[in-house]
């Protein structure tokens, strides 16, 4: 028993001394070029010998030039502007009903010949969204916004391919009559300055689409079908072809309101 304790003993007596822990933590060793509280050269214990500083140069950055201001796009000629200007001016010289897309003139209250005829504040009116109408065509103001927004909504845009349109054929627009010229009949509409009678449409290259003709085959049937189904809204009445014998021909087209809505066929 005092042989193994002995031999204990000898053993730990033969062990390494623990190095004792540093009063406080050594500092992160400088970086190469900086001078820190002249440290550079300092061997701390546990800590290694700093090498010689490296300097580094830090690359030139691109200089670039800002300007002063910022840039305009080229202004237009004032040839141009002024061309603008004068057609703009010019067209709203030649408008009616508040409305530069609709051009005309005034013809303000027109008297019936027969009672229930006549229209108040009516205009006469050349084109309508761009589009000339065959001859200048009476109606009332609100009939005159019917016509320009049906051509900007549907008439423009179903035939911007095959066309564009240029113009509108008129069969008939303001005439102090009956309905369908029957004897004893209603006044027409058209006696009201409300209706409008459209029989054909003009493309630029001189093509011309006729109800009559055109509502009976292929591409040009479907597109009359198209623009007749597209006035259904702005107007109250839409007549077509398939209305009756007094519309084969034609598009009539009319503001009177209806409490169910437009009355379309």
């Amino acid at each position: 028993m005092r042989r193994l304790s002995t031999a204990l003993l000898a053993g730990l007596i033969a062990l390494p001394v623990l190095a004792a822990a540093p009063e406080q933590s050594t500092r992160p060793v400088a970086r190469g070029g900086l001078d820190v509280d002249g440290l550079d050269d300092v061997v701390r214990p546990h800590t290694r010998p700093v090498k010689a500083s490296v300097s580094f140069v830090a690359a030139p950055q691109e200089q670039f030039a800002y300007p002063d201001t910022s840039p305009f796009p080229f202004a237009r000629p004032k040839s141009l502007e002024q061309k603008v200007l004068f057609g703009k001016r010019k067209k709203k010289k030649g408008s009616v009903c508040g409305n530069i897309d609709i051009q005309g003139e005034k013809a303000g209250d027109i008297p019936g010949k027969i009672r229930g005829c006549g229209a108040q504040d009516a205009v006469r009116v050349k084109s309508v969204s761009g589009v000339a109408l065959s001859q200048q065509s009476l109606m009332t103001c609100e009939t005159a916004e019917a016509l320009n927004k049906w051509m900007e909504k549907t008439v423009k845009p179903t035939f911007r391919q095959r066309g564009p349109v240029v113009e509108i054929k008129v069969a008939a627009h303001y005439i102090c009559r009956t309905r369908n010229n029957q004897k004893g009949g209603r006044i027409s509409e058209h006696g009201k300055g409300k209706a409008i009678d459209i029989s054909a449409f003009t493309m630029m290259d001189g093509e011309v689409i006729t109800v009559l003709e055109g509502w009976k085959r292929g591409s040009s049937r479907r597109l009359l079908q198209k623009v007749w189904k597209g006035a259904c809204g702005p107007f109250g009445t839409v007549l077509g072809p398939e209305a009756d014998r007094y519309h084969r021909d034609h598009f009539h087209f009319d503001t009177a309101s209806y409490r169910s809505g437009s009355y379309c066929r």
